[in-house]
């Protein structure tokens, strides 16, 4: 399998468990090899999931610090007018985004050869240029040697299609 093939494996995987209509841009790092097994990780900034959206694409909900007990509870939502943080009509961007941690790992050699696990993990929800911030964190703890390849939503869309040739939109 060469890295082209194991790159569109992993964006595929990450579209099976994310909407790629919610995806903002995707940072996807260099595959490291170690001892016969290849990994590699993607920091994915998405828009916070609709109210009507399927079940497996929702986030948890999670109540504020300071928020009562019951928060959260059905009967217990704040008005319109009071709600943070959330996407007007009309915005150019999100007011806020969930960042995601998708990773693979795949064996090389041995016995397990082929063996193929992707996970994805809600890290957080925040404004879009904290992305930045965590991207070159994740960056700098990974030793900094290759800079990320950033897709934005088109091309992560269009790369994950089954018309890649076609244009988003």
């Amino acid at each position: 399998m060469t890295t082209a093939d194991t790159r569109e494996r992993f964006l595929r995987a990450i579209a099976e468990r994310l909407s790629a209509d919610r995806v903002e841009e995707l940072h996807l790092f260099p595959p490291l090899r170690q001892g016969g097994i290849e990994s590699a990780v993607a920091v994915i900034a998405a828009r916070l999931a609709r109210a009507d959206a399927p079940a497996g694409d929702a986030p948890v909900p999670r109540p504020a610090d300071n928020a009562p007990a019951d928060a959260g509870a059905p009967g217990t939502e704040q008005p319109d007018d009071e709600r943070r943080d959330e996407e007007q009509p009309g915005d150019e961007e999100p007011a806020r985004l969930t960042v995601y941690r998708a990773h693979y790992r795949l064996v090389l050699k041995g016995p397990e050869r082929g063996t193929w696990d992707v996970g994805l993990i809600e890290e957080a929800d925040a404004p879009p240029p904290t992305v930045g911030v965590v991207v070159r964190g994740v960056h700098e703890r990974a030793g900094g040697d290759d800079e990320p390849e950033r897709l934005s939503g088109d091309a992560f869309r269009i790369a994950v299609s089954d018309r890649p040739w076609a244009s988003a939109g």
